[in-house]
Order: structure tokens, then C-alpha cells, then sequence
């Protein structure tokens, strides 16, 4: 994933936030850093697609990062939210660790692409869609594909934010912000 040259301005920039003062923000490095921070020390992610009458659909999955512009999951092909990525691929993610003191919380909000990995691509993907996280099991190519019960996913990272906790911020300002980032 790689931002524009105006979007990692913006994260240098100082703007105004909905208090009219100043807010001196956390250097691109440091986003950066936090995004890494987050997509690696995570193991599920919200997945956030729409339906056929444009109604919200999150759901918690269990994903496997490559690098930082590729996200992997299973699914069932005939699950609601792997619907409604096969009809409109476009989709929101969240990443955070909800085990964290009340303003020590850290989250990532990734927008991305997805898709079904296509069942000639799954061989030359699973080596980097399983790695070992958590317990997970890796599963076979041929678990993945034809009359199998699950597929392989992939989103495409098109774009990262993160979450900036109102504690966080150097200017005295109190509200939560999201930031742009670029961890990789």
C-alpha cells in the first residue's frame, strides 16, 4: 500500500480538530510504527462489508498479514459477509486489541479490496496466507478449492489509519483522532 504524497502531508500537518485548536500529532514514523504494531500484534480483524440493500455487515475473522498490503482469511464461500466481498469487493477493516486499559487502545482502520483467491492462485498464496499464529492450523491447497467447504480470501490494503487515543495527543486537546499511516 502506498499513499500519495498529499495523504502522508496531511499526517505532517498540523490541522485543526473539532475544538479549533492546534493538534501537534504523533511524527509518520510513529504512526507508521503503531500501524505494524497493531496488524502484528493482532490475530482477528472486523471485517466490514455491505449487503445488497447497502446495510452494514462486520464480522470477526481470524486473518494472517502479509507484509502490510495483504490481509488473508478462510471462509465459507456461502457466508453472508463472503457474499456480499464477491458483489461489492470493496471493504473496511479494524484491527485492535480489545484487552487494553481504557486509553491505552491502539487500532488500525484499513479500507482495501477484497476477493476470493482464485483456485489457480491458491498454491503459489499458502505459503504466505498461514503462518504460525495463535494455535491456527495451516490448511491444505486442497482443502481451499473445489467442492471444499471453505475458501481463501485476500484484501488488498488501499489505505491505513490509525487510531491516535485523545491521551496521546501533545496539545492539551482530550478527543480521539485517526491519522494516516503507511506501516509498510
Amino acid at each position: 500500500m502506498t499513499l500519495t504524497r498529499a495523504e502522508r502531508e496531511v499526517g505532517r500537518e498540523h490541522a485543526r480538530d473539532g475544538s479549533g485548536r492546534h493538534d501537534a500529532r504523533m511524527r509518520p514514523d510513529e504512526l507508521d510504527a503503531m500501524a505494524r504494531r497493531v496488524i502484528d500484534g493482532n490475530h482477528y480483524m472486523i471485517l466490514g462489508t455491505t449487503d445488497p440493500g447497502g446495510e452494514p455487515r462486520l464480522s470477526p475473522v481470524y486473518y494472517t498479514p502479509a507484509g502490510y498490503d495483504r490481509l488473508y482469511w478462510i471462509s465459507s464461500p456461502d457466508s453472508h459477509h463472503s457474499r456480499n466481498v464477491a458483489e461489492r469487493p470493496e471493504i473496511q477493516i479494524v484491527i485492535f486489541d480489545s484487552s487494553v486499559p481504557v486509553g491505552d487502545g491502539e487500532a488500525v482502520y484499513l479500507a482495501a479490496e477484497a476477493a476470493q483467491v482464485p483456485d489457480d492462485e491458491v498454491d503459489s498464496v499458502i505459503g504466505e496466507a498461514f503462518r504460525a499464529r495463535a494455535g491456527a492450523r495451516e490448511f491444505s491447497a486442497a482443502e481451499l478449492r473445489g467442492d471444499a467447504e471453505v475458501r481463501l480470501y485476500r484484501a488488498r490494503v488501499t489505505g491505513c489509519e490509525v487510531h491516535v487515543a485523545g491521551r496521546r495527543r501533545t496539545d492539551g486537546g482530550t478527543i480521539d483522532v485517526r491519522r494516516p499511516a503507511n506501516p509498510g
